[in-house]
């Protein structure tokens, strides 16, 4: 496996050609284990994987500080290598529930201050609201990050789950370096807009959600049994009908990987790494195994064939149901 470097748009740093999600480590996919996390972080640090992708309200800060401790305990060489992007904004309460997104700019650096003491750093690589706040124009929260990088605590300014109109008015505020926002083979709304769009401002994309949370891993069952704490319960993707049908799509695309002789994983990460160099996978691996599963899609090469073939077998649009519940998608943005 060689690990090659792709830019974080026109703006940003070089990063490795796959990044860590690091979400399932501290919250939302049930239970985990805190001893093999780090030693995955580890893993991946001395893979050659250089971007850690977190979020504040991972856990209430627990996914931070499980970085921070991760690094500490890191070489020192591959500690100063990683780069980490981190999402603020989410309002959690005591009870796990959620209460909106805070944009205002004293919000901004107020979260920022509260993850520079969890990771244990100095500054953070590149730092983004999770969701858009209807209440306070993204001009108001860009510019706020912009003052946070005047002063040394964060390097670049990224966007997550916007839509092209947002885009383009944070754009002309301050550089962007990239637009965080799911992308797979069964989630391909950023087709339309969003990604002729970065394109033509030299916005990277890191992608996240390349395996649907598990859906095409080529792992999860039909028979699973899903905890109460487990996001995916909840998931219109991983429900009923929907489920079976999106298993189907699976099965088409395991006909596909056994022929080139490699896992479903593989060729799912391969499919978002093939669609350009401004695309940054993110893999949401949570143990060593699954990591180096996930990295072994950089061997793979998908020709004019296999891609059509993949075409075939799972067409754009192909997914039955929703990426989120309802009322998680009324706050994605779509402008």
């Amino acid at each position: 496996m060689t690990m090659q470097t792709r830019p974080l748009g026109t703006t940003g740093p070089q990063v490795s050609a796959v990044g860590l999600g690091c979400m399932g480590m501290s919250a939302l996919y049930g239970d985990t284990d805190r001893a093999e996390s780090i030693a995955t972080l580890h893993a991946a640090l001395e893979a050659g994987v250089t971007l850690l992708d977190t979020g504040d309200f991972y856990g209430m800060g627990h996914n931070e500080m499980l970085i921070g401790e991760a690094l500490r305990a890191a070489p020192a060489d591959l500690r100063e290598q990683a780069l980490v992007s981190v999402k603020f904004g989410a309002l959690r309460d005591p009870d796990g529930g959620w209460s909106g997104y805070d944009g205002r700019p004293a919000a901004v650096k107020n979260f920022a201050a509260y993850s520079l003491q969890r990771l244990g750093v100095d500054h953070i690589d590149v730092y983004r609201i999770a969701r858009l706040d209807p209440a306070v124009p993204i001009e108001e929260t860009v510019g706020a990050i912009s003052e946070l990088i005047e002063k040394g605590y964060v390097r670049h300014i990224g966007l997550s789950e916007v839509g092209a109109e947002t885009v383009r008015r944070a754009a002309a505020v301050a550089p962007i370096a990239d637009l965080q926002i799911e992308y797979s083979l069964i989630s391909r709304g950023i087709e339309e807009s969003v990604l002729p769009t970065t394109r033509e401002l030299g916005i990277s994309i890191t992608a996240y959600g390349v395996l649907s949370r598990g859906l095409i891993s080529g792992h999860f069952t039909r028979d699973r049994q899903l905890g109460a704490n487990d996001f995916r319960a909840m998931s219109p993707r991983f429900q009923g009908e929907n489920l079976q049908h999106n298993l189907n799509l699976v099965e088409a695309l395991r006909k596909i990987a056994e022929q080139k002789g490699v896992s479903v994983a593989q060729i799912a990460i391969a499919w978002v790494l093939s669609r350009g160099e401004d695309i940054v996978p993110l893999v949401g691996a949570r143990t060593r195994e699954r990591l180096g599963e996930s990295l072994g899609a950089l061997d793979v090469t998908l020709d004019a064939a296999d891609l059509a073939a993949i075409e075939e077998a799972v067409p754009a649009d192909a997914a039955a149901g929703d990426r989120y519940p309802a009322a998680q998608m009324a706050h994605l943005g779509s402008k």
